[in-house]
């Protein structure tokens, strides 16, 4: 388990990087971090292995606190910490079982054993074709995937993730979460994500907590924020491209919230039909997972209250998510 209680971060030329957060992540978990850039992330998972050392305020891990442990304690327990980052950070000289075996190297593991652990991960992340491969020859996905299996060389437990798909494509990055999903349940590793994209937290994750300016602004399971966020912040990074429409467009409008609903359910036709009152769809976005609906949709409602009324009527009594804007 990883506690951060009320943990800052003033750096000294006097810009405050984090300001009193509270996170508990627990055993097992993908635990996702969001904000848009200038908001902490990065400072606060420097933190969390203590790469960054917090101006006040603990770091818990497994109920260690690290800013009480000699530098050769916190050495030896950051050996439990991987880490990887959006720019992989390999060794360009060694090739993927090098990279592999470089952190078992420093914590003193034989070689015989150390390449064992190696070929083991590199089965893992599907890259045993890979072994005596450059990373120069390798692709940015397959960069990643070795970075990955350095970070968890020394069977760590918990694993730090700082942006590590914002250089991928998007199926690159499709195929990243899903080797940390992998990881996750069969491994059992606690996952750290920070990132400022929120399909990639929708993707993956069970909890997140939302940071602006430095400080917690939400935090909750992915399903509640997602559908319902409640700062300002967390409504932006949910529905970025619905703000362009609604600077656009006059009159009110609603979201309409999927959370898991079958997808097959025609909710727009049959309210339509209900309703007797035909509504614009300003903004869409949602997608089919294992047969329901998540995502949002973004209807203009018709200047007529009555008609305007009878779709929040029609909504409540189908108890369909929905928020007004």
């Amino acid at each position: 388990m990883i506690e951060l209680k009320n943990l800052s971060k003033t750096y000294p030329n006097g810009v405050t990087a984090l300001n009193d957060i509270n996170i508990t992540i627990n055993d097992g978990e993908i635990f996702g971090i969001i904000g848009l850039s200038g908001a902490g992330k990065s400072t606060l998972i420097r933190c969390i292995n203590y790469l960054e050392k917090p101006t006040s305020g603990d770091v818990i891990i497994d109920g260690q606190n690290l800013g009480e442990l000699s530098k050769k304690e916190l050495l030896k327990t950051r050996q439990n910490i991987g880490m990887i980052f959006q720019g992989f950070n390999l060794l360009s000289q060694r090739n993927v079982i090098g990279n592999i075996c470089y952190p078992l190297e420093i914590a003193g593991v034989k070689k015989v054993d150390a390449i064992k652990r190696a070929e083991e991960l590199l089965e893992l992340v599907g890259l045993t074709d890979k072994a005596k491969a450059y990373p120069s020859q390798l692709s940015g996905g397959q960069k990643q995937r070795v970075a990955i299996a350095r970070a968890l060389a020394a069977k760590t437990s918990y694993l730090l993730c700082d942006e590590a798909t914002s250089a991928l494509d998007p199926d690159t990055t499709s195929s990243i979460l899903e080797l940390m999903r992998k990881i996750n349940k069969t491994l059992g590793v606690t996952i750290v994500v920070i990132t400022h994209e929120m399909k990639v937290i929708d993707k993956i994750c069970d909890r997140v907590a939302v940071l602006d300016q430095s400080t917690v602004a939400e935090i909750g399971n992915v399903r509640d924020v997602f559908t319902t966020p409640k700062s300002a912040i967390a409504k932006k990074l949910v529905l970025p491209e619905a703000k362009a429409v609604e600077e656009i467009t006059g009159g009110k409008k609603i979201r309409i919230v999927f959370n898991g609903e079958n997808s097959f359910k025609p909710v727009i036709a049959n309210l339509v039909l209900e309703c007797g009152v035909p509504v614009n769809i300003l903004h869409a976005d949602t997608k089919d997972i294992d047969g329901k609906a998540f995502g949002q949709i973004l209807l203009g409602l018709p200047d007529d209250d009555r008609s305007a009324e009878r779709i929040r009527a029609y909504l409540n009594s189908n108890e369909i998510s929905y928020s007004e804007i």
